[in-house]
C-alpha cells in the first residue's frame, strides 16, 4: 500500500542558497531554479510546480528513471546522484541522495531553534506513546508527531523536512532494524529529551538477540541536548543496562524514570475493559489520570508519556488533560461492536510482548473471550519457539478459543497443547471456524481480538468476518 510521504502543510520556502548549502551539491551546467522551492517531495506523483523531486536509489528500484516524469510534471528541479542529459530541469548534484535527505532534515531541524523536540524508540509501544503525546503537546501549541511507519533512515528526515516556523513541539518516533540507524536519526533530530519505552524481542531475528537490541536503541541517548533530560524506564528486564548506557554517554544529562520503583508511576491503578483509571505520581506532585485505553500495558505508556511531557514543562493538568483526551492510532485496540460481537482491532503489527499484552485486554471483555492471532514477524531463527512459548502463555490464560492462523499456526497450538487452540494456514480457514464459534454461542455476547505482524494483514479476516455477520 502506498503511503504518501508528502506533508500538506505550507511549508517555509527553501532559497537556493539552503538547497546548496544543506546537500552541498553542485547544479549541473550551472542551472539553477528561477524561485525558491515550497517543497523537497521523494514520490515522483507528488512532485508538482515548486517542488524538489529527491531521487532515492534502493535495491529494487532507482527514482533517477523518473526524471524525466517530473520535469513534463513542471517540478522546479531535482536532486540526484547523476545527471540525466536531455532532461529539461535544473539539477542539484549530490554524492548519495540517501545522505542528502538526511542533510536536509537536518537543515530544517536546526533552523527551528525553539522547537522542543522529543525522541521515543522501543520494541514496543511507540505509536501510541507518541499519539498520547501528540494530544498533550497539541493543546499547548502546534505539534509534529511522527506519521505512520516514517520512523527510520528515511522516514526521520522526511518528517523533519515538514516543520514550519510556527511549530513549538515535535514528537519524533525513532524506529530500528540495524545497529547504527537509531545514532544516525538521532543525530539528525537533535532532541531534548530522548529515551526508550522496553526492549522486548521485536526485530529478534535481525539483530540476533536482546542484548543487540538494547545496544540498538541505546544511540538515542549520546545526542540528547547538553540542557536536555534522558527518560528511562524503571521496571524493564533491562533497566539497569540502560541506565549504564545513559551513564556512559549522556552523563550531566537530567534523567526520569518511569514506572513502578521510578520518579513517574502509576498507583490505584483500574483497568477497565475499554478504558483504565490512575493516579499518576510524579516529582511534581500526583494527578488523577482517566486514560480512554484499555490494558496495563497502556497505563506503562502513559507513564512514558508524562515523563516525556514533564521533560518539556508541561504542568501536572495539561498532561492529565492531554492523556485523557488522546485516541488510538487505528488498528491500536479499536474497539467495533456488530450485534452481539465485540470486535477488536489490535491488527497494527505485533510482537510477542505486545500480543500477551493483548490478551490480558481481552480477558477484561464481556462473554466468549477469542484471540485471533496471526504470525509475528522478525523473529529469525527463534520464530519456532517464540511460537511454541506463546501458545504455552496464552493457554494459561481464560481465553475460551485461540485462533492462530499462518506459517507458524502450529507451533502455536503444540505449545498449547489444549483443545481449545486451532492453527489454521489460511484466513479463509480461519473465518469458517469463527463463523462456527460466534452461531454455536448465540445469543451470547462473543469478544475477538485480531493481531498479527503487519505482512499479515489481520484486518482483512476481522474487516470479512464484521461483513458477515
Amino acid at each position: 500500500m502506498h503511503t504518501s510521504t508528502t506533508s500538506t502543510s505550507r511549508l517555509d520556502p527553501w532559497t537556493i542558497q539552503d538547497l546548496q548549502q544543506a546537500t552541498q551539491g553542485v547544479w549541473h551546467q550551472g542551472i539553477q531554479p528561477m524561485t525558491n522551492i515550497k517543497r523537497i517531495v521523494t514520490d515522483s506523483r507528488d512532485a508538482l510546480v515548486g517542488d524538489a523531486f529527491l531521487a532515492l536509489k534502493g535495491e529494487r528500484f532507482d527514482a533517477h528513471d523518473f526524471v524525466e516524469k517530473v520535469a513534463m510534471q513542471n517540478a522546479s528541479c531535482v536532486i540526484v546522484e547523476r545527471a540525466i542529459d536531455g532532461v529539461n530541469i535544473p539539477q542539484l548534484v549530490v554524492a548519495d541522495t540517501r545522505l542528502a535527505l538526511g542533510h536536509l532534515g537536518a537543515y530544517r531541524r536546526q533552523q527551528c531553534q525553539d522547537l522542543k523536540v522529543v525522541a521515543l524508540t522501543g520494541s514496543s509501544g511507540k505509536t501510541t506513546t507518541k499519539e498520547m503525546l501528540g494530544s498533550i503537546f497539541s493543546r499547548l501549541g502546534e505539534t509534529l508527531v511522527t506519521r505512520g511507519n516514517l520512523n527510520n533512515d528515511l522516514g526521520a528526515p522526511i518528517m523533519l523536512l515538514e516543520l514550519r516556523a510556527d511549530h513549538r513541539y515535535a514528537v519524533m518516533e525513532l524506529g530500528a532494524s540495524h545497529i547504527g540507524e537509531i545514532d544516525y536519526t538521532s543525530r539528525l533530530v537533535q532532541p531534548d529529551a530522548a529515551g526508550i519505552l522496553n526492549i522486548g524481542t521485536a526485530h529478534l531475528g535481525e539483530f540476533g538477540g536482546r542484548d543487540a537490541i538494547c545496544k540498538a536503541k541505546s544511540e538515542i541517548y549520546p545526542h540528547i541536548k547538553s540542557t536536555g533530560t534522558a527518560i528511562i524506564p524503571a521496571q524493564d528486564d533491562y533497566s539497569g543496562q540502560i541506565l549504564k548506557n545513559v551513564n556512559d554517554v549522556a552523563n550531566g544529562r537530567a534523567q526520569i524514570r518511569f514506572g513502578q520503583g521510578g520518579d513517574v508511576y502509576a498507583t490505584d491503578i483500574e483497568i477497565l475493559a475499554q478504558s483504565s483509571r490512575f493516579t499518576l505520581n510524579t516529582p511534581k506532585g500526583s494527578v488523577q489520570i482517566n486514560l480512554p485505553f484499555a490494558g496495563a500495558h497502556n497505563v506503562q505508556n502513559a507513564e512514558a508519556a508524562a515523563s516525556f511531557a514533564l521533560a518539556m514543562g508541561v504542568s501536572l493538568d495539561d498532561i492529565a488533560l492531554g492523556l485523557g483526551q488522546a485516541t488510538g492510532a487505528k488498528g491500536r485496540l479499536n474497539f467495533i461492536e456488530k450485534d452481539q460481537c465485540l470486535f477488536i482491532d489490535d491488527t497494527y503489527n505485533a510482537n510477542p510482548n505486545s500480543m500477551r499484552a493483548a490478551a490480558q485486554v481481552l480477558l477484561q471483555q464481556q462473554g466468549i473471550k477469542v484471540m485471533v492471532m496471526g504470525d509475528i514477524g522478525e523473529l529469525g531463527d527463534d520464530a519456532e519457539i517464540e511460537h511454541q512459548k506463546l501458545g504455552q502463555d496464552l493457554a494459561q490464560l481464560q481465553l475460551d478459543y485461540i485462533i492462530a492462523v499462518g506459517e507458524y499456526s502450529s507451533a502455536v497450538a503444540n505449545g498449547a497443547g489444549v483443545p481449545h487452540c486451532n492453527a489454521f494456514i489460511t484466513q479463509d480457514e480461519a473465518q469458517v471456524r469463527l463463523e462456527q464459534i460466534i452461531q454455536q454461542h448465540q445469543p451470547q455476547p462473543v469478544s475477538l481480538l485480531f493481531k498479527g505482524s503487519r505482512y499479515t494483514h489481520m484486518e482483512h479476516l476481522m474487516d470479512a468476518l464484521v461483513e458477515k455477520l
